[in-house]
Parts: structure tokens; sequence; C-alpha cells
């Protein structure tokens, strides 16, 4: 018998092989064998990033009115379709086009896969899949990263074209995969003429949930921007302790996010996790700070003791933001509200690094006790911000109160 949440988790770790290898090759692909410059490669990039990030919301409310796993897998096969448009690019419009429909296409196939898991799977059984997606979407990430490594050692046209070939296989592959799950019906009802189409977009008590959790996920960017930066220009340690642990984190994540999720599975126990991980990062923010300055062997204990902070940290805050994100949600637009809440994260990583590096690299150790201030507001506020967005839903709602 067919088990949904092993399939999902299949279909996952397929496209992120592919994912893996074109981000390892992507910007070496474009800059040397289609010839666009870096700076309007970072335009291109940029442009496709703003697309990518309207897509959601629409992309979300197809799935609830046409079914999710029809949409899902349709969008899939089309961002499949857009990574193969890569190969046979010649000009920096043509650049633009592509970009753009795979950031669209990727974006509103996420959305879709969110509202097609809360369909098919309910309870711990959701949670426990979302936590094993994200341990593949490592595995998947590291073995891509290794493909991706060959095709840059051969450094040849067709060893890249190898690797778009191969991401879009891989999304052709995800596909059929989420084809054999159940044909859900389409969760949302036709909207009456008073009635919003898009009502995520009003919904103030889960927008603020959305906003918390962009502020929560700052801590993404510090371990794979911020970390070797703070390194080179703020301490004494070396440089190669960045790739260390990054490897360190990957590691954990794999071993220990399913286990950390366990009890992670109601509203009460993501607002506690919420508190806990504000407080966590805090920490995080104090040992980088505390790092500045110092001997490279002190440096690098307090940047080993704040890496194993911020991956626990890491771990409690996803799995809180997961459960908030669907239970918040109601159960018939559970595609618009999770493309708002993916299209917050999408925003977090357009401008957190930008940020983040003024914060942090130029202002020092004062930017390091704003941050974490912030992370500690932001877990504090998830309790009383989840109180207004579970009224707000039973109001509407009367029936599941």
């Amino acid at each position: 018998m067919l088990n949904p949440g092993r399939t999902l988790v299949l279909a996952q770790l397929i496209t992120n092989v592919g994912n893996g290898a074109f981000a390892t090759c992507s910007v070496l692909y474009l800059t040397r064998v289609v010839g666009i410059s870096p700076a309007m490669l970072g335009l291109g990039l940029s442009i496709a990033g703003v697309a990518g990030v309207l897509a959601g919301v629409p992309a979300g409310h197809l799935a609830d009115r046409r079914g999710p796993r029809n949409v899902a897998a349709l969008l899939i096969g089309l961002t499949g379709l857009a990574s193969a448009a890569y190969i046979v690019l010649g000009s920096f419009p043509a650049f633009v086009a592509v970009a753009c429909c795979y950031a669209v296409f990727d974006r509103g196939a996420y959305a879709a896969r969110q509202a097609l898991m809360a369909s098919v799977l309910a309870g711990e059984h959701l949670v426990r899949a979302r936590a094993r997606m994200r341990v593949v979407t490592n595995i998947g990430m590291s073995v891509g990263a290794g493909l991706g490594a060959l095709a840059l050692l051969v450094d040849r046209p067709g060893a890249y074209y190898a690797v778009l070939a191969l991401d879009a296989v891989t999304f052709f592959g995800c596909a059929l995969l989420v084809l054999r799950l159940p044909d859900t019906r389409p969760t949302a009802a036709p909207s009456r003429p008073d009635e919003p189409k898009l009502a995520v977009l009003r919904d103030g008590p889960y927008a603020t949930i959305t906003v918390l959790n962009m502020i929560m996920s700052l801590h993404m960017p510090l371990l794979d921007v911020i970390l070797p930066l703070w390194i080179v220009h703020h301490t004494q340690a070396p440089t190669a302790l960045a790739a260390v642990l990054v490897v360190l984190n990957t590691v954990t994540v794999v071993l220990l996010q399913v286990r950390v999720t366990k009890n992670i599975d109601t509203l009460n126990s993501s607002v506690r996790a919420s508190r806990l991980a504000g407080l966590v990062l805090l920490g995080v923010c104090v040992l980088f700070a505390l790092s500045e300055g110092r001997s490279a062997l002190a440096a690098t204990a307090l940047l080993v003791a704040a890496m194993a902070l911020h991956v626990y940290g890491e771990m409690v805050q996803s799995s809180a933001g997961w459960v908030l994100a669907y239970e918040l949600a109601p159960a018939d637009r559970q595609g618009q509200y999770q493309g708002l809440f993916n299209s917050g994260m999408a925003v977090n990583q357009m401008i957190a690094p930008a940020i983040l590096t003024a914060l942090l690299i130029a202002w020092g150790t004062p930017g390091w006790i704003v941050l974490g201030a912030l992370f500690v507001l932001a877990g504090l506020a998830v309790q009383p911000a989840c109180r207004w967005a579970v009224s707000v839903k039973e109001t509407h709602e009367p029936q599941s109160a």
C-alpha cells in the first residue's frame, strides 16, 4: 500500500539532488558559458526572486480550487522544463525570462505541495513528514553538490549541460511520484460574491505570524553568509572553520531533526518552542559577539559553541514554524496560506543576507545584541499572535471550535 509520507519524502530527496547540482554550477555556467556579466546576473536573479515571491499565494489558491495533487505535479513538471530551458540560453533577456519562469513555477509548486501534504497527512504524521523532508533536503543537496563539483572539475559546457539536464529529470521524476498520491478533492468551495478570493491577504493574525517567522528565520544566513565573513573580518579563527561548521550543521540536522520535532506537534508546544528558540538564538548572538578580537583558540571555541547552539535553535524554530503555518490556516485554504508563509521565507532569503551583513559585519558587537533582542522579542510575540489567530479562526469557523 502506498505510503503518502514516504512518497513525499522520496520526491523531496530526488528534486534536491538536482537542486544541489544546479546551485553548485549555475553561476559559473551562466557567467562563463552563457556570457552574462556578474552584475547583470545579480539583476536577473533579483527580478526572478520578486516574481517567485508573488507566485506563492495565487498558486496556492489554484491548488485549493483545482486540487493540490494535479496542480503540484503540473507546476513541478513546468519547473523541470524551465530548468531544461537554461541549456539553450543565448542572451540576457532570455535568461531573465527563463529565470522568472523557473522561480514562479518552483515557488508555486512549493505552495501546492504544502497543500497536498495537508490533504494526505494529518497531525503527528504531517509534522514527522516535514521533519524527514528537511533531513532529506540536506542529504539531497549534499549529494547534488558533489555531482556539481564533478562538473566544475571538468569545467566544460557539456558537463554543465549534463547538470542542467539532471536537474530537469529530477523535477520530472518528482512530478511522477506526486501523481501516485491520492487524487484529493479541491478543498476550497466556490467564493461568494462578497468574499475575497485570496482571503489570506486580509488575514492580519496569519500575516503577523508570517512576519514573526521571518524575523526568527534571520538565523538562516548566519551559517553560510555571516560566519565566513565574521571569521575573516572580526576574529583570528582559521578561515577553514566555516566549512567545517557547515558540514557539522548538515550532519546534525540529518541525525537529530526528526527527534527534535517529536514533541513539537501542537500549537501550545510550538509556542513554547518559539520562546525557547528565541532564547537559544540570543545565546548564539552573544557567543558570536564574544569571539570578536579573541585569540585563534578562544575564537574557535566560542564559534564552535555558537554553531552548536545555532543548529539546535534552527531545528526547534523550524519545527515550531511548520506547526504554526498549518494549524493556523483554514483547512479549506491551506494552499494560499502556505503560499503566503513560503513567500515570507522567500523574502527573507532575498533581503536577509544584505541586512545582516550591514548589521553584523559592519557594526560588530552592537549589531549582534540588536539581532539577539529581535530573536527574543519575536519568540515572545508568537504567543499573543497565536491567540489572536486562533480567536479569528474560531470566529470564521465556529463548527471547529
